[in-house]
C-alpha cells in the first residue's frame, strides 16, 4: 500500500498565514475603486478605570478608522475586557470619553443612527432555540420582519458564514467553532456598522481558528463594518488587522501595522510576541 506523504505542520503563528494571502488576492482582483465604507470611526480619548482604588486602565487613547479591522492584544491582566466593557456601554469610564463619528457613546440620539453589534467569547446562544431563532431573535422579539423575511434572512447569514444548512439544528450539536460562527451570523442580522469581538478564537483548535478569521474578513469586506478585535491570538492578529494596539498594564503601549508592531523595540512587545513554552527536562 502507497502512503501519501503528509504535508509539513505550520508553526502555530503561521496558520494565519493563508488569511492575509487571501485578502491580498482579493484586493488585487477587484476594481481599483474604493469601496463604499460603512463603517464609523470610533475613538477612545483618556480612558481610565478603577475599581476599589486599583486603577486597571490608565489613560487609554487610540482611534479606529472606518471599515478597518483593529486587533487589541497583549498579556492577560492587562485591562482587555475592562475595556471591552467601557466600548459596549456596560461600565462607564471614570474618566476619558469614547466617540463614535464623533459622537459620545452615551449620547441618546446615537441608537438611532448607529448599530453596533457583540460577538461574546461565550458565544451566548439561547440552548433551548435552534440555530435559525438564535439569529433571528433580535428581527423577531422588536418585530421588525415578517417571519417569512426572517427565515429569508437568517439563511443569508448562513450562507455568509458556510452554515446554510445548520438552521434547524441545536447549539448542542455544533463544534465550537460552529457556535462562534453562529454568534457572528447573529450579530451581523442587524447590518452593524461596528462590530465587536471578544476573544473570537478562544478554545478552538487551529483550523476553527481559520475559519474565524475567514469569516472576520470576509464580513469586513462584504459590509464594510468597522471590526475591533480584542485578543490573544498573536497569530490570528498578524493574519487579520490592518492595525494592532498593544495593551499592556492598562496603557497602550504600542500601535501599528503588524509590520511595524513586529519590528517594535519595546521590551514589553518583545517579551509578549516571543513568548514561548520551553520545558526542561532533569536526567
Amino acid at each position: 500500500m502507497t502512503r501519501c506523504a503528509r504535508p509539513p505542520a505550520k508553526p502555530p503563528d503561521r496558520i494565519y498565514d493563508d488569511v492575509r494571502g487571501h485578502q491580498q488576492i482579493k484586493a488585487e482582483a477587484v476594481n481599483t475603486a474604493p469601496p463604499r465604507l460603512l463603517g464609523v470611526r470610533l475613538a477612545v480619548h483618556g480612558l481610565r478605570k478603577s475599581y476599589g482604588g486599583h486603577e486597571v486602565l490608565k489613560g487609554v487613547d487610540f482611534e479606529v478608522n472606518p471599515g478597518e479591522i483593529f486587533v487589541i492584544m497583549g498579556p492577560s491582566g492587562g485591562g482587555k475586557s475592562v475595556l471591552l466593557k467601557q466600548l459596549i456601554g456596560l461600565e462607564e469610564p471614570d474618566q476619558g470619553e469614547i466617540l463614535i463619528d464623533g459622537e459620545p457613546i452615551q449620547s441618546p440620539e446615537l441608537t438611532t443612527r448607529y448599530r453596533v453589534a457583540m460577538v461574546f467569547q461565550s458565544c451566548a446562544l439561547l440552548a433551548n432555540m435552534t440555530v435559525g431563532e438564535n439569529i433571528g431573535i433580535y428581527l423577531a422579539e422588536h418585530h421588525l420582519k415578517t417571519p417569512a423575511e426572517i427565515a429569508a434572512i437568517v439563511s443569508q447569514k448562513l450562507g455568509l458564514i458556510g452554515l446554510k444548512d445548520a438552521g434547524g439544528k441545536m447549539p448542542d450539536e455544533l463544534s465550537g467553532g460552529m457556535r462562534k460562527r453562529v454568534a457572528i451570523a447573529r450579530a451581523v442580522i442587524v447590518e452593524p456598522q461596528l462590530i465587536l469581538y471578544d476573544k473570537p478564537t478562544s478554545e478552538l483548535d487551529p483550523i476553527s481558528s481559520v475559519n474565524i478569521a475567514n469569516d472576520i474578513v470576509t464580513l469586513n469586506e462584504r459590509i464594510h463594518a468597522t471590526s475591533l478585535v480584542v485578543s490573544n491570538d498573536r497569530g490570528l492578529a498578524f493574519g487579520i488587522a490592518k492595525r494592532i494596539a498593544m495593551l499592556d498594564k492598562g496603557r497602550i503601549v504600542a500601535i501599528g501595522t503588524p509590520d511595524e508592531i513586529k519590528r517594535d523595540p519595546n521590551p514589553r512587545v518583545r517579551q509578549f510576541l516571543n513568548a514561548s513554552i520551553t520545558l526542561s527536562l532533569n536526567a
